[in-house]
């Protein structure tokens, strides 16, 4: 970890730059957790583990003129490892770009925890060769052994992205891994243009997300792995284009 903001209020941050292999483990960028009122800004990271982490206890987060590459991509999370509760609110990630990083924009929660995520908001996002452009994964599990299926989660609600535009190394294109117990709600996806990197179509792949809380237009992979995927159409109320 480089630089980490943990029980801060009011920060202005500008024209950061942090820089390490892209093969180093643990070496999150700017790592914000328990910071309330705090704004990133025009900043280039490229690091071993996520260019930004957000974790609990943070309120009103704002990262604008974004470059991220390598690593992991911006993050919400880790939340809720170890049975722990995790509120995070009112985050927006505004004009970055990622370029060849294993995640883009990523909401990563741990079973068995509770509390919530939400009010965030993903927009003005350019990607090059990301590897998962757009994915929440409720089922987070950063350990040798499985994680066995728990009942509990932090709860993922209010979640929009909005002009996302860019190319993915990955034909799922959006992952929504979400648990069972406590699904995705109101996920609202507007003006998302994603394709192969050196073309192709891609695709989404969508597990236990509420289709009445969620507005978009996309194809919708909720079985992946045969010949021919099950595509389920949800109403229409945002523009995606896959090609």
């Amino acid at each position: 970890m480089h630089i980490s903001f943990d029980h801060c209020e009011n920060v202005q941050v500008s024209k950061i730059q942090v820089t390490a292999p892209e093969d180093s483990p643990n070496t999150d960028g700017i790592h914000i957790t328990h910071t309330q009122n705090i704004t990133v800004s025009d900043s280039i990271i490229g690091t071993g583990d996520d260019c930004i982490s957000i974790e609990t206890g943070s309120t009103n987060v704002q990262a604008t003129g974004i470059t991220c590459g390598p690593g992991h991509g911006i993050s919400i999370g880790s939340l809720g490892d170890h049975n722990t509760e995790a509120y995070v609110s009112d985050i927006t990630i505004d004009g970055a770009k990622l370029t060849g990083t294993t995640n883009g924009v990523r909401i990563k929660t741990w079973q068995s925890g509770s509390g919530s995520a939400t009010n965030i908001n993903f927009k003005n996002i350019k990607m090059k060769n990301v590897k998962n452009p757009i994915i929440i994964d409720q089922q987070y599990c950063d350990q040798d052994k499985p994680c066995k299926e728990k009942s509990s989660a932090v709860e993922i609600k209010d979640v929009t992205y909005q002009s996302i535009t860019g190319t993915s190394a990955n034909k799922k294109a959006i992952t929504f891994d979400c648990s069972k117990g406590h699904p995705c709600k109101r996920i609202v996806l507007q003006d998302i243009d994603i394709s192969m990197e050196g073309g192709g179509k891609v695709k989404a792949n969508c597990i236990n997300v509420e289709e009445n809380d969620v507005l978009w237009l996309l194809n919708c992979v909720t079985d992946v792995g045969g010949s021919d995927d099950v595509i389920v159409r949800f109403p229409v109320a945002a523009a995606i284009n896959f090609r």
